[in-house]
C-alpha cells in the first residue's frame, strides 16, 4: 500500500480527533455520575442520549451542564482530600501517611504542593 505524506497527516488528524472525542466523552460520563443534583432517571436518560447520539449528546451536555463541570470536579477533589486527611489523622505512622499521600500523588488525586503539605504534616 502506498501512502502519501498527506494521507499520513490526514490519518494522524483523524486519530487525534477520535482520541480527543473519547477523552471528552469519558469526562462527561464521569461528571454525569459525579453529579449529585440529577436523579437516577435523568442520569439514565443522559447515558441513553450519549450512547445513541454520542457527538450530539456530548455537545448538548456541554452546553446544558458544562458550566458546572469544573465545580463538581473541584468538590470531588475536596472530598477526596478531606477523606485523606481523616484517614491520615488516624493511628497511621508518619511513614504510612507519607506512603498514602505518595499514592494519591501518583494517581493524580492531589498535586505536588498538596503532597508537600501532607508530608510536612506527617513529619510534624
Amino acid at each position: 500500500m502506498d501512502w502519501s505524506f498527506g494521507d499520513v497527516l490526514w490519518t494522524t488528524f483523524v486519530i487525534f480527533v477520535w482520541a480527543m472525542f473519547l477523552v471528552i466523552l469519558i469526562n462527561v460520563l464521569i461528571d454525569l455520575f459525579r453529579s449529585r443534583d440529577l436523579s437516577g432517571w435523568m442520569k439514565a436518560i443522559w447515558v441513553l442520549v450519549l450512547v445513541v447520539l454520542p457527538l450530539i449528546g456530548v455537545l448538548i451536555y456541554l452546553i446544558a451542564r458544562g458550566g458546572g463541570m469544573a465545580q463538581r470536579a473541584a468538590e470531588a477533589q475536596q472530598r477526596d482530600v478531606a477523606q485523606l486527611k481523616q484517614v491520615m489523622g488516624s493511628t497511621a505512622t508518619p511513614a504510612d501517611q507519607i506512603a498514602q499521600a505518595k499514592a494519591l500523588l501518583d494517581s493524580g488525586a492531589i498535586d505536588q504542593a498538596e503532597y508537600g503539605k501532607l508530608k510536612a504534616q506527617a513529619l510534624a
